[in-house]
C-alpha cells in the first residue's frame, strides 16, 4: 500500500504543499529572528520590580509622576519617579521633557534599567489630553488601583503612600 494518492493531480497537490511548508516557515523564522531587537515590552512599576527585568534591556515603563520626585540633576538630566499604587520607579531622562509633563500626570518611559536599579529612559511620553492615556498605561493603573476615569486629583493616593 502507497502512501502517496493514485491520482496525478492529487500528487502534484501535495507535492506543492510539501515543498512550500517549509519555505513559509523559514520565511516566518527569519521575519521573526528579524524583528526580535524592535520587540519593546511594557511594565508598570511594580510589574517591572516583581519581574525583576535585566539590566540593559530596553523596555517600557508607563504610570503616574510622583509628587514632590522632579529634581535637576548637576548633568542637565531629570530624576523623577514612575509610580503605581504598589511601586514606584526612579528614572532618569537627559533631555528635554514634553511640555506636559508635570507631577501627578500619566507618562510612559522608554530605556533600559541599569545594574544599580536605576531606569535611564531615552524617550518619554507625556499624557496630551485629560481623556487620552496610552491604552497599557490605563490597562497598568487599573491593575494596580491607581485608575481614575472621572478625572479626579491623579497624585492623591501616591503621596498618601509615600507619606
Amino acid at each position: 500500500m502507497s502512501l502517496l494518492p493514485k491520482s496525478r493531480k492529487a500528487r502534484r497537490r501535495l507535492t506543492v504543499v510539501l515543498v512550500a511548508a517549509p519555505i513559509l516557515a523559514l520565511a516566518v523564522g527569519l521575519s521573526l529572528y528579524a524583528m526580535r531587537d524592535a520587540v519593546v515590552f511594557f511594565y508598570g512599576p511594580s510589574e517591572a520590580m516583581a519581574k525583576h527585568v535585566p539590566a540593559g534591556r530596553v523596555v517600557r515603563i508607563g504610570g503616574l509622576v510622583e509628587s514632590g520626585s522632579v529634581h535637576r540633576l548637576g548633568d542637565g538630566a531629570m530624576s523623577f519617579k514612575i509610580a503605581d499604587h504598589s511601586a514606584d520607579v526612579t528614572a532618569v531622562y537627559k533631555g528635554e521633557l514634553p511640555d506636559l509633563f508635570r507631577e501627578g500626570q500619566g507618562v510612559v518611559a522608554q530605556g533600559a534599567f541599569d545594574p544599580s536599579g536605576r531606569f535611564d529612559a531615552s524617550e518619554v511620553l507625556a499624557k496630551h489630553d485629560e481623556r487620552y492615556m496610552p491604552k497599557e498605561v490605563v490597562q497598568a493603573l487599573k491593575k494596580s488601583g491607581e485608575w481614575r476615569p472621572n478625572g479626579q486629583a491623579p497624585g492623591a493616593s501616591i503621596a498618601a503612600r509615600a507619606s
